[in-house]
């Protein structure tokens, strides 16, 4: 059951989700409160489990990781200990930056991000199809990047 949020919760999520960086005064003085009831609205939100952790966002182009694949995956058999098992493999893998299961004829989707083309073959041929858990794979690469965000849509949660 989703949580109920009042609307000053909201605010300081959109807040957080941008920039994670401001202060509880500069957040209190966005959405008109003071620092204290702010501070212990952010707290209540981090207990439970609403705001998981505060990150950095990187620039994936200004590091050199050139190629993003989006990968589907089938395996040999979708039994309950080869689905946990390929799991508990794949997110050691930290090229596999999301991984999915999925409705339909893919067993699961994976978003890779590599270096280049061949970081990327290396990947697969070493590691996704030396599993013996993966009977198919196919990967879809990324061309042109749209839209790229990590913000969730808070505007349908009013």
């Amino acid at each position: 059951m989703p949580t109920s949020l009042a609307k000053q919760d909201l605010d300081i999520l959109r807040l957080l989700q941008r920039d994670a960086t401001l202060s509880t005064g500069e957040i209190a003085e966005r959405v008109n409160l003071s620092q204290s009831p702010c501070w212990r609205r952010i707290n209540r939100l981090e207990q439970e489990g609403i705001i998981q952790r505060r990150v950095a966002l990187l620039d994936r182009d200004s590091l050199g990781m050139e190629v993003v694949v989006f990968a589907t995956i089938n395996l040999t058999s979708t039994g309950r200990q080869n689905l946990m098992s390929f799991e508990e493999d794949i997110v050691r893998h930290p090229e596999v930056m999301e991984c999915y299961t999925m409705t339909g004829i893919w067993d699961y989707m994976l978003k890779i991000v590599t270096r280049d083309i061949r970081h990327y073959e290396e990947f697969v041929r070493n590691t996704l199809t030396a599993s013996p858990a993966i009977r198919e794979l196919h990967s879809h690469m990324a061309v042109t990047e749209i839209k790229n965000s990590t913000e969730l849509p808070l505007d349908t949660q009013l």
